[in-house]
């Protein structure tokens, strides 16, 4: 029974407006549940952060009302920040068997495995979190096991896609329950959100077997070694280059740590199916003609360090690509990755390299995972929903999912295109966005997590930029006259022994700096830094145009 006093919430931390680092927040009145915990990678104005992982301050603020973790599938941007966030909060996790097996790796490294709490859950599981009802029901995506969630509330029922397409041929044989959405959508939707990445795509997204006839077609006509570079978590694209290598009775070598993780769990779960002697060690590849190898290798988005730019740069230390050789990119680089990507494809044709790389509708070695537009509206036309939120993918790509949610009858009125933070309250299933909470990224460096901010970041593009000019001076505890120096010390501004006359000029203006304020008796060393940095810093801007960091060091004696 609906209840006027009660409020559902429906609240982004992640994965709207953007691609990745997807977290949602499902709450009844003091029940809180999590959807999804991902990471994305930083761009180049993020110097030195490794992850982006969403901000849980609204969770830690709450951490009494917030009764577990659901993952709809093991991508990284849906698992990727488990186990920083379970560092700050601890929570019970439900996840699918194949999404459990790479998040037990995860939390493994980070040795967190022996304190989390893991539920294995399918499409038929039903469970109470805080005395609110959830079931599942199957998609299809790029990956096995993957879930859309039904949450049934008193005030209706919200549902939350994941990540999905309609292959009606899934290599994987994991059909999606079509008819229990239909089931869903006829008992009643309150709130659809619903997954948006391709939603600028018309038509269909094409079958995951459409990609395992050109990779065995591929595999046929080549003569030399092989080496093939996917996302590793793409199980059945995998699967596909299993197959083929069988057919055309070659052996298959893993690159790449992630490659290698993602195979290994896959395997000892069975959702990999290989020969007990198709795979060997990297190590052992030289043993083998050119003609019975493939190499699964990390980098299709042009990692700097992945594998596959390893094998282009001729630094990777077990493999190496030669001329004869064939290097297929099954997988469309992610926009803000051509160039990487690019810069890779030039250096392997310089090596005398067959590459077959580009659109994936043009050399057929890959498609997409996401459900295009026909496939989102066959969503929207099984679910029914009264509201609808479309979700996971940047502000073009929701705003279109809105047009096709118009189209197929959801009234505009009931359409909220949300940001991270945003919130959209229900009251007598009643729908209002008015507030939102305080939201952004979560930064990880090293073992840091969140504790680097815009004035680290700040010094680090001032560092990177111009450089730094350190000044160690030594002065009497005494009578604070100069012991020693200044000295200084230039690090990426300008190299000292070309510079003798800058270098010497802003020697003696450091030195009459430091007089002068000796001469009026000041004794803040904040003040000598101040007007050391001040001084220095004009000097130099008229000469070079520069602004180095300046980062005086006083030291008394």
């Amino acid at each position: 029974m609906k209840s006027t006093q009660d409020k559902l919430s429906i609240v982004a931390l992640g994965g709207v407006n953007e691609i990745g680092k997807n977290m949602y927040v499902i709450q009844y009145n003091d029940v809180i549940i999590v959807i999804d915990c991902g990471s994305k990678f930083p761009d180049e104005s993020l110097l030195g952060i490794d992850l982006i992982i969403p901000d849980i301050t609204y969770l830690l603020e709450n951490r009494d009302k917030v009764r577990g973790l659901i993952i709809t599938h093991g991508h990284e941007d849906h698992i990727g920040g488990i186990p920083y966030i379970i560092k700050q909060l601890n929570l019970p996790i439900y996840a699918t068997r194949l999404t459990l097996g790479l998040i037990k790796a995860k939390l493994k490294e980070h040795g967190l495995l022996g304190s989390t709490t893991l539920h294995e859950i399918d499409a038929n599981t039903n469970l109470t979190l805080g005395g609110i009802p959830l079931s599942f029901f199957r998609t299809n995506h790029s990956i096995p096991d993957c879930l859309g969630i039904v949450f049934d509330t008193p005030q209706g029922v919200v549902v939350h896609t994941g990540d999905f397409k309609f292959d009606l041929t899934p290599v994987n044989e994991q059909y999606a329950d079509i008819h229990k959405m239909a089931a869903i959508g006829q008992k009643g939707v309150l709130a659809l959100l619903s997954e948006s990445t391709n939603a600028e795509r018309p038509g269909f997204t094409p079958s995951e077997r459409f990609v395992g006839d050109h990779i065995e077609e591929a595999f046929s006509k080549a003569t030399g070694k092989i080496f093939l570079s996917t996302f590793a978590s793409n199980v059945n694209r995998l699967q596909q280059v299993i197959v083929a290598a069988e057919k055309t009775n070659r052996k298959i070598a893993l690159l790449g740590r992630s490659m290698v993780n993602v195979v290994e769990i896959a395997i000892s779960l069975g959702y990999l199916r290989m020969p007990p002697d198709m795979l060997i060690e990297a190590q052992d590849v030289n043993r083998y003609s050119p003609h019975e190898l493939v190499v699964l290798c990390t980098g299709s988005q042009g990692e700097p360090m992945a594998a596959l730019a390893r094998l282009a740069s001729g630094t990777h230390r077990q493999v190496g690509v030669s001329q004869g050789d064939t290097v297929i990119l099954a997988a469309t680089p992610i926009p803000g990755n051509e160039r990487n990507v690019a810069r890779i494809v030039d250096n392997l044709f310089a090596k005398g390299v067959k590459v077959i790389y580009g659109s994936g509708s043009v050399t057929g070695m890959h498609v997409s995972g996401h459900a295009s537009q026909e496939e989102l509206k066959l969503m929207l036309t099984l679910m029914k929903p009264t509201y609808f939120i479309p979700i996971h993918g940047e502000y073009r790509m929701l705003y279109q999912h809105r047009l096709l949610a118009e189209a197929v009858g959801v009234n505009s009125d009931n359409i909220f295109i949300i940001n991270n933070g945003e919130v959209v309250d229900f009251i007598g299933a009643i729908a209002r966005q008015e507030r939102h909470i305080p939201n952004g990224n979560t930064l990880v460096d090293g073992l840091g997590i969140g504790d680097v901010g815009h004035i680290v970041l700040r010094d680090r593009k001032v560092l990177s930029e111009d450089g730094i000019l350190i000044f160690v001076l030594s002065l009497s505890k005494s009578d604070g006259t100069v012991v020693t120096g200044p000295d200084i010390i230039s690090r990426g501004f300008v190299y000292v022994k070309e510079s003798e006359e800058l270098m010497e000029e802003v020697h003696r203006i450091a030195l009459t700096t430091i007089t002068q304020l000796q001469e009026a008796k000041t004794i803040q060393w904040g003040l000598y830094k101040q007007a050391l940095k001040e001084a220095v810093g004009k000097y130099l801007y008229t000469q070079t145009k520069r602004m180095p960091m300046i980062l005086p060091i006083i030291i008394q004696v």
